[in-house]
């Protein structure tokens, strides 16, 4: 299936929210049309990014699938409903996968004659690179590994055509123009050199520490939820705003899609060699370090009410 380029959608330009003004006899044309579903979908982008933020909202768990007689290894992603950076919605709604031998082989094939690609990404000390949680769950880490991470990016497919005008300096009267555009998703699994004491590449959680405690009174509680709020505006990607989105701390530089949404760490254990290969240890994949999103349903759940 192909897909437009990224920068095609005009929510990336972050557009002013300008609404059309329509008045009886006026002339429209397709810019036309499509301004107007610009700006609504632009509305709904902001509110997304700003009640949700980037994340997942429901599923979307990445779990490693072993090879068999009648199966690829691979890494899978389960169905589930992720806002990007945009707050444009990505949803799968099916599983996909990202076959791993495939992708192994073509990342040592971009490896250069000194420091290879596949070494730049391989860890001895893995502990300061996963979860919190996934940490405290006690799993036996490698003593080798190389680490990579999985993006969840939106992505715009074109479907059907239908009959129009000819575009451009053409005379044609069978001239076509496609006809849908469908919201759909792309899935990247992206190595990660680079890491160290300083950088682990995971996000950074949606607060630099929990609005009060348990021992805050409800005062402090109440100022630390309003001061959270009057400085909760991003200079970054909101309407009318100038240059594009800054990277996000998960961000490696080779993304260049800075709206993706990152989903899951995964640990190859690989062997010390020069270029590292891999080792017959099942891969680990670290579903926690994402951010998530849960809806009111959940917190009230989680309340007891």
């Amino acid at each position: 299936m192909s897909t437009l380029a990224p920068d095609a959608d005009p929510l990336l330009a972050r557009p002013n929210a300008d609404r059309l003004a329509y008045a009886t006899g006026m002339l429209l044309d397709a810019q036309d049309f499509s301004d107007e579903q610009t700006y609504h979908r632009g509305r709904l982008a902001r509110a997304l990014a700003f009640l949700a933020g980037p994340g997942t909202l429901a599923g979307l768990r990445v779990e490693h699938v072993p090879a068999s007689a009648d199966q690829v290894e691979e890494i899978r992603v389960q169905p589930g409903l992720a806002v990007d950076r945009l707050g444009r919605l990505i949803e799968l709604p099916r599983e996909a996968c990202l076959r791993l031998p495939r992708w192994f082989e073509a990342l040592a094939g971009v490896a250069g004659s000194g420091a290879s690609a596949l070494a730049q990404a391989s860890y001895d000390d893995l502990g300061g690179f996963v979860s919190q949680r996934f940490a405290d769950s006690g799993t036996a880490l490698p003593a080798r590994a190389l680490v990579a991470d999985v993006f969840l990016r939106f992505v715009a497919c074109p479907r059907g055509l239908t009959p129009s005008f000819a575009q451009g300096p053409f005379d044609a009267l069978n001239a076509v123009s496609i006809a849908r555009l469908r919201d759909a998703y792309e899935l990247q699994l992206i190595a990660r050199p680079g890491l160290d004491t300083g950088y682990d590449g995971l996000p950074l959680p949606p607060g630099t520490a929990p609005l009060g405690d348990a021992t805050a009174t409800r005062e402090a509680r109440r100022d630390a939820l309003q001061d959270a709020v009057l400085l909760g505006w991003s200079a970054s990607g909101h309407a009318g705003g100038d240059g594009g989105l800054e990277p996000a701390p998960e961000h490696p530089a080779e993304l260049v899609d800075r709206s993706a949404v990152f989903l899951a760490r995964v640990l190859l254990p690989v062997d010390g060699a020069t270029p590292p290969a891999r080792t017959a240890d099942t891969p680990l994949v670290d579903n926690w370090g994402r951010r998530f999103l849960p809806p009111a349903a959940l917190f009230a759940q989680w309340a007891g009410s």
